[in-house]
Order: C-alpha cells, then sequence, then structure tokens
C-alpha cells in the first residue's frame, strides 16, 4: 500500500515529539524560581508549575502596625515567581508546542 512508509513515518516523529515534551515538562517541574520584593525582604520560590515552594521574610519587614506592607511584597514576590515560571516554561516548550495547550503548565 502506497503511502504507509508516510504513514508509518508520521508515528514515529509523534512518538518523538511525545517524548521530548514529557522530558521538557519533567524538567520544568523540577525547575525552581526564585523571586524577590522589597529589596530582598521578602523571597518567594517557586516551581516550574508556579506552585509555592518556600517563602522566605526577612525580620526587619515584619511591623505589626503595617501589615498591608508585609502583604504587599508577599504577593509582589510570589506573582514574580510564578510569572518567571511560565516564562521559562514557555520557553522550554515553546519549540515543541508551537500554540498548543498543555494541560498543567500556567501560560501554555
Amino acid at each position: 500500500m502506497k503511502g504507509m512508509g508516510n504513514l508509518g513515518n508520521l508515528m514515529k516523529q509523534a512518538k518523538k515529539l511525545q517524548q521530548e515534551l514529557e522530558r521538557a515538562q519533567a524538567e520544568i517541574a523540577e525547575m525552581k524560581v526564585e523571586a524577590s520584593a522589597g529589596g530582598g525582604m521578602v523571597t518567594a520560590v517557586v516551581n516550574g508549575k508556579g506552585e509555592l515552594l518556600n517563602l522566605k521574610i526577612e525580620r526587619e519587614v515584619v511591623d505589626p502596625e503595617d501589615i498591608e506592607m508585609l502583604v504587599d511584597l508577599i504577593v509582589a514576590a510570589v506573582q514574580e515567581a510564578q510569572k518567571t515560571a511560565v516564562e521559562k516554561a514557555q520557553e522550554k516548550l515553546g519549540p515543541l508546542t508551537q500554540g498548543m495547550n498543555l494541560p498543567g503548565i500556567p501560560g501554555l
């Protein structure tokens, strides 16, 4: 049957792409991204999926009279780390996905 060779090649390419995607997703899941706010007074660490792994708050920034500022710094640090994680995930997967929507990877 003519054309079956092309189908076989297409299947091989699809399998290779799937393996590359799985490897890239595993690397992203293991990735750690750090961002800080307030001149380093609050530092957030997220994984490649944007999940918060760690939060460091310097003692000097904790003021019982100004909790709102502390909350703002925490939110800013976490959001920046998450944004950076999405950007790095897009960089890693971009050439492989070319606009596909992949579940579990924010922003893709």
